[in-house]
């Protein structure tokens, strides 16, 4: 490895400020150069933050000098002009998709939750009112759409060479699980996964729609990321139990957005409660917590959604319980949670 890699290398262990992510895989090194104990590092940012901007110079600095061969470093940091908004992150400011209105992040801090199926079922029940839908699926290693949805078949390619999603239930669909051969798995690297996601958003004919859903996997990583750098955002929703376990990686999950400029549209609390054969309420995980996040981030709370047999049974069928079902509780539960949903964006 020579001098130049190797500080290519050290510049991998600089994070951008608020994120675990190196400075070289969000593409701000343009270039490196060693010559005479000198070292050479041209960074380009798209934020005008001059805080963030002392800050990478100083532990760019910091990193290479410690190289054996280096004895100095200069490090020149382009910013963008004043008057050029960047979007959160520090990441240039992505483009409005043509023909989308809007744009909606589901999102949960942990896994198991129910997010995917507040999801389908919020899709559909959008689709209900009359309004053109989509629904992305961006949980790349788990994908479940494609079985909420009752859809197990390729997409086509346009004239234009873009992806036709799939429909079911009035509701356009894209998932990498339209695309893998049954229980395939998906064995991917963080910069695999960016350029997906890029592909799902940008190289799929989406056409007019009204509200674009996007199904996030739980957590914070380089989905949620991807995302936000590729498509802005309206804003996001976060799917929580009542129970503080949930509630607290929940939290996480809004610090995300908020970090990336993403307004908070709402908390949905699911698996809320459950109605026992005689009528008795059986508050499993507690309840009520939702709303006291809601409040507490001074964010609308959505609605709550208790537990019922017909949800979990419509999302293994692939019928979700709004279709199947939709003068039923728990399809009205989501029903509320969707007029709710869009009384906030309107």
């Amino acid at each position: 490895m020579n001098l130049e890699e190797q500080i290519q290398e050290a510049l991998k262990g600089v994070s951008y400020p608020g994120y675990s992510r190196d400075i070289v895989s969000f593409g701000l090194v343009k270039g490196v150069a060693a010559a005479n104990g000198s070292a050479g590092i041209d960074l380009e940012l798209t934020t005008h933050n001059p805080e963030v901007a002392a800050q990478l110079k100083a532990e760019c600095e910091a990193a290479v000098k410690v190289l054996d061969g280096i004895e100095r470093a200069m490090v020149q940091v382009k910013m963008p002009p004043a008057g050029q908004a960047p979007a959160g992150g520090g990441q240039a400011k992505p483009s409005r998709i043509p023909g989308i209105n809007k744009v909606i992040a589901i999102a949960s801090g942990k896994g198991g939750v129910g997010k995917s199926t507040c999801s389908v079922n919020l899709a559909c029940a959008l689709a209900q009112t009359g309004a053109e839908v989509g629904l992305l699926d961006c949980d790349i290693y788990g994908p479940s759409v494609p079985l909420m949805m009752g859809v197990n078949e390729r997409p086509m390619v346009s004239p234009e060479e873009k992806l036709v999603p799939l429909m079911n239930h009035g509701v356009k669909l894209m998932s990498i699980g339209f695309l893998l051969e049954g229980d395939q798995p998906v064995i991917w690297r963080g910069p695999m996964i960016m350029k997906t996601i890029q592909q799902f958003v940008l190289q799929v004919d989406w056409g007019t729609l009204d509200y674009l859903l996007v199904d996030l996997p739980p957590g914070t990583g380089d989905a949620q990321l991807s995302l936000c750098q590729t498509v802005p955002l309206d804003g996001g929703v976060v799917v929580t139990t009542p129970q503080e376990a949930s509630l607290g990686v929940v939290r996480k999950g809004i610090a995300m957005f908020e970090r990336v400029n993403v307004p908070l549209l709402g908390i949905v609390e699911n698996m809320s409660y459950f109605t026992a054969p005689g009528g008795e309420r059986v508050e499993i995980f507690g309840h009520g917590g939702g709303a006291a996040e809601a409040l507490n981030q001074d964010t609308t709370f959505l609605g709550e959604v208790p537990i019922f047999t017909e949800i979990r049974e419509g999302g293994d069928a692939g019928v979700p319980v709004v279709v199947s079902a939709p003068e039923s509780v728990p399809a009205e539960a989501f029903g509320k949670v969707a007029a709710t949903l869009r009384e906030v964006l309107d």
